[in-house]
């Protein structure tokens, strides 16, 4: 009998000490990594996904000039809800951005993109390329604007400025043949 309770003590020490190893390598958490090198106040680069229990956080959020996570805040910006100057994610939101869901200031590239110059399948913007696609210039199967090559016409004007960004235009626009 003694030998049988100190057979499951032996076994109980073991299991421990793999729980603490697992531990240890935090496999119940996310990634947070963060340089030690900061400007303006921000570090170089700040990396944040998954939960963190520690801080009881059910998402990362990086902040930082390189930013990666779940939520990321920086000059650039990778993340499912991606902010900053260049921002890429499926929610992307800044001066040059691309994702599911694109808001620019500038160049808006994505499912679903808004910007001065915006492409996408569905485009708003002064300039506004893609399948649905609404601007002052607008190039599209479905395209609404001022000047606008699409399947319902062809605005000489339009044609012209496009010509000057996309040299392959007289290609895409021309007059089929009879």
């Amino acid at each position: 009998m003694s030998e049988d309770l100190q057979s499951l003590q032996d076994k109980l020490g073991v299991l421990q000490q793999e729980i603490a190893v697992l531990n240890h390598r935090n496999i119940r958490g996310g990634v947070r990594k963060r340089s030690t090198t900061f400007f303006f106040g921000l570090p170089l680069y700040d990396i944040a996904y998954g939960p963190d229990l520690d801080s009881n956080s059910k998402r990362g959020h990086a902040r930082g000039i390189i930013a990666i996570g779940d939520i990321a805040t920086g000059v650039i910006a990778v993340g499912g809800i991606a902010r900053g100057f260049v921002a890429i994610g499926g929610v992307a939101l800044g001066a040059v951005s691309v994702g599911g869901c694109s808001i620019a200031i500038l160049l808006g590239i994505g499912g679903f993109a808004v910007g001065m110059i915006a492409v996408g399948g569905a485009a708003i913007g002064v300039v506004a390329t893609g399948g649905g696609a609404f601007g002052y210039y607008a190039c599209g199967g479905g395209a609404i604007g001022k000047h606008t090559i699409s399947g319902m016409g062809l605005d000489p004007d339009a044609i012209r400025f496009f010509r000057q960004w996309i040299p392959a235009v007289d290609q895409l626009v021309r007059p089929p043949d009879r």
